[in-house]
C-alpha cells in the first residue's frame, strides 16, 4: 500500500481564526448567531499564526496527506473581483511547507464559508453564484496547481442545502425545507464548472467529498421513505457528477438549464466520501411534510454526539455507490471521524478509528483521512464536541497529541 494516503482533513473555517487579519472578508459563518454558548471561531485553533506548528505534527503523525480548505473570503473577500495576495500568499506558503515535508496538499476549495456579500445577494440560491466559484477557483489554481496533489471542489454540498437551507441549522439558517433544492444544482453546478477550470490549470487530480449515509428503512412499509430521503442527500449529488442525470424524482424540482447536466459530469480522478454513520427513516406521520421521517438507531454504540458508530455502513455505502455507478473512480474517505468528551486517553477514538478504518479497506479505498487533526470549531455546536487527533486548549492554544495520535502513527508506520 505504499501509494496510499494516509491523512487527516480539517476545514479553514473550524481552526483558522484571524477573522480580520490578512484581509479576509466576513462569511456566513461569521454572523451566524445559533450556536453552543454563543460562542464564536473568531479565534478558534488560531491556525492562521500556528500552521507551522500544526505542520509540524503532522509530520511527526507520519501522514503523507493534508486535506484542507481554503477559506473563499480570505482570496476574494466579497466574493468576486481581484484576489487578495495577503490571502492567497497565506496558502501558497502552508502549501510549500507540506510539499518540503512531503505531505501531499490536498485542497477543498469550498468548506461552507460562503463570503457573506455573496450570500447578501441570493447566495446558494442564484444561479449566478457558479460563475462566482470559477473565477475564485481560477485564481487559487493559477497559483497553487503546480503542487497541489487532489482538488475537492465543493465539500458535502448535502450538509450546505439540507442544513443551510432546508432546516436551518447551519448558515445561512434558511429553513425553506424542499424550495432549497435549487440550491443543490447549483453547488453541482458549481462543482462542474470548477473542475474545468482546474483542468485548463492542469491540476494533477480532481475529485469530490460527498456526505454519504445509508439510508435503513425502519419496515417494509418504510422503503418508499428511506429511498426518498437517500435521492436528496445521496444520489442528488452523486448522479449527475457521476453519470450526468439527476434522480427522477427531484429532476422536475430543479433549476436545469440546457448543457447544465454535460457541465456538472466532468470526469473525476477520484471520488470522496466523507462518512460518519446510516440514517434510518419511517413513512411521514401526519402533517409531516416532508416524505420521509428520521427514526433512532439505538442498538449501537454512539459518539460524543450522539451519533451510531456502524463501521459496517461504511463499507456498504462505497459498495452501494460502485452498483449503482459501475465506473466510480479510485475512492478515497476523504473524512472518518468522532467526538467524544475531552481527555487524552481516548480508547473510545481508537476503537472508532480502527473499526472504520477496517471497514474502508474491506471496500478497497485508496486513501483514509481521519477528522480531524485537531479540536476545533464544530459549526453550531460550538467547542462542545472533540474531534480531534490531538487536543487543543483554546485558552491556551498548547496542543497535545491524544493516545488515538500515537496509535494512528504506529498505524501509518507499520509498528
Amino acid at each position: 500500500m505504499s501509494d496510499f494516503l494516509w491523512g487527516v482533513s480539517t476545514s479553514a473555517f473550524q481552526i483558522e481564526g484571524a477573522f480580520d487579519t490578512g484581509g479576509r472578508g466576513p462569511s456566513v459563518w461569521d454572523e451566524f448567531t445559533p450556536v453552543h454558548e454563543n460562542q464564536n471561531a473568531s479565534v478558534a485553533c488560531d491556525h492562521y499564526h500556528r500552521w507551522r506548528e500544526d505542520v509540524a505534527l503532522m509530520t511527526q503523525l507520519g501522514v503523507n496527506a493534508y486535506r484542507f480548505s481554503i477559506a473563499w473570503p480570505r482570496i476574494q473577500p466579497s466574493g468576486k473581483g481581484p484576489v487578495n495576495a495577503e490571502g492567497l500568499d497565506f496558502y501558497d506558503r502552508l502549501v510549500d511547507a507540506l510539499v518540503d515535508v512531503g505531505i501531499a496538499p490536498v485542497v477543498t476549495l469550498y468548506h461552507w464559508d460562503t463570503p457573506l456579500q455573496l450570500e447578501a445577494e441570493g447566495g446558494w440560491l442564484g444561479r449566478d453564484i457558479a460563475d462566482r466559484f470559477a473565477d475564485y477557483t481560477a485564481l487559487v489554481a493559477d497559483r497553487l496547481a503546480d503542487r497541489v496533489k487532489l482538488w475537492i471542489p465543493i465539500n458535502e454540498p448535502a450538509m450546505v442545502t439540507l442544513q443551510g437551507y432546508a432546516i436551518g441549522e447551519h448558515a445561512p439558517g434558511k429553513t425553506l425545507l424542499f424550495d432549497a433544492l435549487p440550491t443543490a444544482h447549483h453547488l453541482n453546478l458549481a462543482h462542474g464548472r470548477a473542475v474545468e477550470v482546474l483542468r485548463s490549470h492542469n491540476a494533477q487530480a480532481v475529485g469530490t467529498a460527498n456526505n454519504h449515509t445509508p439510508a435503513w428503512p425502519v419496515g417494509p412499509d418504510d422503503v418508499a421513505a428511506a429511498e426518498a430521503y437517500s435521492e436528496i442527500h445521496n444520489w442528488i449529488y452523486a448522479d449527475p457528477m457521476l453519470s450526468g442525470r439527476y434522480p427522477d424524482a427531484v429532476a422536475d424540482l430543479l433549476p436545469i438549464a440546457d448543457g447544465d447536466l454535460a457541465t456538472i459530469h466532468q470526469p473525476l480522478d477520484f471520488y470522496g466520501v466523507n462518512y460518519y454513520n446510516p440514517t434510518r427513516l419511517k413513512a411521514p406521520s401526519e402533517g409531516n411534510p416532508l416524505p420521509f421521517e428520521l427514526a433512532e438507531i439505538d442498538e449501537y454504540e454512539r459518539t460524543g454526539f450522539g451519533w451510531p458508530i456502524v463501521p459496517a455502513g461504511l463499507t456498504e455505502m462505497i459498495t452501494t455507490l460502485r452498483e449503482r455507478h459501475p465506473d466510480l473512480p479510485p475512492v478515497h474517505v476523504t473524512e472518518s471521524g468522532c467526538s467524544f468528551p475531552d481527555g487524552l486517553h481516548d480508547a473510545d477514538r481508537i476503537a472508532y478509528l480502527d473499526g472504520h478504518l477496517k471497514a474502508a479497506q474491506a471496500a478497497d479505498v485508496s486513501g483514509y483521512f481521519v477528522w480531524s487533526l485537531l479540536d476545533n470549531f464544530e459549526w453550531e455546536s460550538g467547542y462542545s464536541q472533540r474531534f480531534g487527533l490531538v487536543q487543543v486548549d483554546f485558552e491556551t492554544q498548547v496542543r497535545t497529541p491524544r493516545d488515538s495520535f500515537h496509535w494512528y502513527r504506529k498505524v501509518i508506520s507499520g509498528e
